[in-house]
């Protein structure tokens, strides 16, 4: 990052999260080395910040069930693809997520 350059601070709205992707798999099962083209959108990422959840009928925010630094499989074509910082990431609902990764 440029001297003096601030970094980027996102706060997602309501229900959505900021997921960090994680890198595209390398190499197949098999070994073999994927050239750039053949390689697929990840569905892997870690949360990086989340909204305050959805507001409620009664004028409540409803609990998000994930948080910050959660790792989560989501869908395919899940969310909108973002640049922060360098940095490829992917604004969602979290309805979109599929599943926290329990380690």
């Amino acid at each position: 990052m440029a001297k003096g350059k601030k970094k980027i601070e996102i706060r997602p709205l309501d229900d959505r999260v900021l997921v960090e992707q994680c890198e595209a798999e390398e190499r197949t099962a098999g070994g073999i080395v994927l050239p750039d083209t053949a390689k697929e959108k990840p569905q892997r990422g870690i949360i990086r910040a989340v909204g305050p959840g959805k507001l409620l009928d009664s004028g409540e925010r409803g609990a998000l069930s994930v948080k910050v630094g959660n790792e989560v499989f989501y869908g395919k074509y899940a969310g909108s693809e973002v640049e922060i910082d360098g940095e490829t990431m992917q604004i969602m609902r979290e309805s979109d997520i599929l599943a926290v990764i329990e380690k």
